[in-house]
């Protein structure tokens, strides 16, 4: 994966590519159906998903629907994905706008150790039976793996210093 997203002038490698560690087992649960084919096409954050207009889908892989239960349509939930087609090897990254590099850890970028995507998406609408799900918007790329769904509550996600 790494071939195909060159290192730009200010960026580090890792001594190691992430991609080669073998010590998690992670289940994907569903699949994130999306209008953005390609990482170029795809929205740089949920904001400006959203200000494309453009709704997404997810669907949930058989075994777990039953999970789905007692979700409603309006709710907002968060959404862990696996950014399957990003790099792993970067300790520091030039995003194309900024002048310095950054510590990875100091971006939201999808380029990281473990490119695990997380996105607040407020739940449309949902099939139970056939595990489909429609989201009000996503900044992932059509067949991006599921890992999780959690609820947002209010009343303990959000800082009340914010």
């Amino acid at each position: 994966m790494s071939d195909d997203f060159p290192v730009r002038p200010g960026e580090s490698l890792l001594t190691f590519d992430a991609a080669e560690a073998d010590d998690a087992r992670l289940a994907f649960i569903g699949t994130i159906r999306s209008p953005w084919r390609e990482p170029a096409a795809c929205p740089k954050n949920m904001r400006a998903a959203r200000e494309r207009g453009e709704n997404a889908e997810i669907l949930i892989a058989p075994p777990y629907r039953p999970a789905l239960s007692r979700l409603e349509a309006g709710a907002h939930l968060h959404l862990l994905t696996w950014l399957d087609r990003s790099r792993r090897d970067l300790a520091l990254q030039k995003p194309r706008h900024a002048e310095d590099a950054s510590g990875t850890f100091a971006l939201r970028s999808p380029v990281r150790p473990n490119p695990i995507g997380l996105h607040l998406v407020r739940l449309v609408s949902i099939d139970l039976e056939a595990g489909r799900l429609v989201i009000d918007a996503i900044d992932a790329i059509d067949g991006t793996p599921l890992l999780d769904i959690k609820p947002y509550f209010a009343s303990v996600d959000r800082p009340e210093d914010v």
